[in-house]
């Protein structure tokens, strides 16, 4: 993840555009509601070399409108498309029972119920279906498993660790749907919605 060592970052938003003549953008949220994006300090872009201070001036077809300091025409604000911003993760509220942010358990190693290495969590996304563990074999492969209380009965977030129940077809034996080749994502999912 991007940012200094030792301060996990969480990204929260990404710049959809720029939003009128004033200097406003469109955000893409992360966060349960589109406002809380903004509600934990100032986002940094993906390096940590640029500090954003904006205020919401509302919503518009799901996307959030922000005004950014220092942003005053629509050139400015258009060349900050595309860009991510992130908060520090310890700016972030506690997750609830049961709920993870995905900053939090990428990089886990990963390991069946009877203790044997599968590898480490690549990352998670969530298709609509519900979201889905990617594992990173040592072999290379990829395995890809439902995050469910079923598949994935333990989270040891101390330990760095998930434990896994892979389903039959989808076993660490390297069945036709344990691994997948790198790249065949499609895309990822930044983070439990705060």
């Amino acid at each position: 993840m991007a940012g200094r060592p030792g301060r996990p970052r969480v990204c929260v938003a990404a710049v959809a555009g720029a939003h009128g003549v004033r200097g406003w953008v469109r955000l893409k949220t992360f966060t349960a509601r589109p406002e809380d994006a903004l509600a934990y300090g100032p986002l940094q872009d993906e390096a940590g070399t640029r500090v954003f201070r904006m205020r919401a001036k509302g919503l518009a077809k799901g996307l959030l409108i922000a005004a950014v300091e220092g942003i005053a025409d629509r050139n400015a604000a258009a060349a900050l498309r595309g860009t991510r911003l992130y908060v520090d993760r310890a700016a972030l509220p506690p997750p609830e029972e049961e709920e993870f942010y995905h900053a939090d358990l990428i990089g886990l190693a990963v390991e069946d119920t009877q203790g044997r290495p599968l590898g480490r969590v690549r990352a998670l996304y969530d298709f609509g279906a519900g979201d889905v563990v990617e594992v990173a074999a040592p072999d290379g492969g990829l395995l890809v498993l439902p995050f469910t209380k079923a598949v994935v009965p333990t989270v040891d977030l101390a330990g760095g660790r998930l434990v896994v129940d892979p389903p039959g077809e989808v076993g660490p034996e390297g069945g036709e749907a344990a691994a997948e080749k790198p790249g065949d994502g499609t895309g990822q999912s930044e983070g439990k919605e705060p």
